[in-house]
């Protein structure tokens, strides 16, 4: 089992950063280890999307394909993601954007999975922390080049910009 929060303020909007994270077909523009994505449903329920994606995850000679079940909820600026089919005994993984009062936004990140193989298991314990920092700074990366630094930054004092738990 491998458990992870993470929350880092920002200085963009949690509109935004709502708006990035649910862009899936896009992770393989700018997220490490993303070389596929494809949404293959697209379904409301009321407020909320639910969409059934696909993310093809490649490093070194690994090359695994998941799919996953994911909740966008707009209103309450929460992202749900769960597990349907790949190489985890299970994957839970959850975004929420809050704004910040003195402008920007906190992101809230929290993953839980287990792989089926203990190969690919004990690869990722290894390494986790280090690829989760490393993929935490490609979605504030990709935010930097698509909303500019001078948007809504410009008085941005970080309060909280990393804090991690395992």
């Amino acid at each position: 089992m491998t458990a992870h929060e993470q929350t880092r303020d920002v200085p963009y909007t949690a509109d935004d950063m709502f708006s990035l994270v649910a862009a899936i077909d896009r992770y393989p523009d700018f997220l490490p280890w993303c070389s596929g994505a494809r949404i293959r449903r697209r379904e409301r329920e009321g407020d909320k999307e639910i969409l059934l994606a696909d993310l093809i995850v490649s490093y070194k000679v690994f090359r695994e394909q998941f799919t996953s079940r994911v909740t966008l909820n707009p209103g309450e600026r929460l992202i749900d993601v769960g597990y349907v089919q790949g190489p985890f005994s299970y994957l839970h993984n959850k975004w929420q954007f809050e704004a910040l009062p003195a402008g920007g936004s906190r992101i809230h990140f929290f993953i839980d999975f287990e792989f089926r193989s203990n190969t690919l298991q004990k690869m990722m314990n290894a390494m986790f922390a280090k690829a989760f920092a490393k993929m935490m700074q490609a979605f504030v990366d990709r935010a930097d080049e698509l909303y500019g630094r001078s948007r809504g930054a410009t008085s941005f004092e970080p309060g909280n910009p990393v804090t991690t738990a395992e």
